[in-house]
């Protein structure tokens, strides 16, 4: 399935360079606040986007114990294609995470998306569907075949991203192996993320 049409109408005209200021963006219904910013990460930033993992991950029972080691492994093994920020009154909020993915040891420009997080006080308010939205725009406009994600069909889907049964992960429920095709055929095989992931 392909990204759809009203995510793309609205990235054109919101996401410039992965650098998309929203004031009082209206999206799916959530109001956004006008001093949010979504940009590519600073070089200073690191340690802040560390902090916003640790705080994100820290309340749930759901949270993996290495997001933030992930993201830093990531970004020193040069595995960090796509790094965004969402920054309100110059305060690190939200964060998201895109690096190259295999299917069947090919590259063939696909890339995977997370870890994703938010300071757990901006949770739901729409931030870390702006960065999903802002990333997916960015990898598009870089000429990638389409992105892949593990999660929930019910939060994804709404990204246009849909599983087929084709693209396999571990021993992960094929329903939550997902991808969305921005050009070209679907991916099929193993789904093989950043050796950071695995380390």
């Amino acid at each position: 399935m392909r990204a759809c049409s009203v995510r793309r109408r609205i990235e054109e005209r919101q996401v410039t360079d992965s650098n998309c200021r929203a004031p009082d963006l209206c999206l799916f219904g959530i109001t956004l606040r006008c001093s949010m910013l979504i940009r590519s990460e600073q070089p200073d930033e690191a340690d802040a986007i560390d902090a916003l993992i640790r705080r994100a991950f820290a309340p749930t029972q759901f949270s993996h114990p290495r997001e933030a080691e992930i993201v830093r492994a990531l970004r020193r093994d040069g595995a960090l294609t796509l790094s965004l920020v969402a920054v309100d009154e110059r305060v690190v909020v939200g964060h998201v995470a895109f690096s190259l993915v295999t299917s069947d040891g090919v590259h063939d420009e696909w890339f995977g998306l997370g870890p994703i997080s938010v300071c757990p006080e901006r949770q739901r308010q729409g931030i870390g569907r702006m960065l999903v939205l802002a990333g997916l725009a960015a990898l598009e406009a870089r000429a990638a075949n389409g992105c892949a994600v593990i999660g929930n069909p019910a939060i994804y889907s709404r990204f246009g991203f849909t599983s087929d049964g084709r693209l396999q992960y571990a021993d992960i429920p094929e329903r939550f192996v997902q991808h969305v095709v921005f050009r070209g055929p679907p991916p099929s095989g193993t789904l093989e993320f950043a050796r950071a992931f695995a380390a």
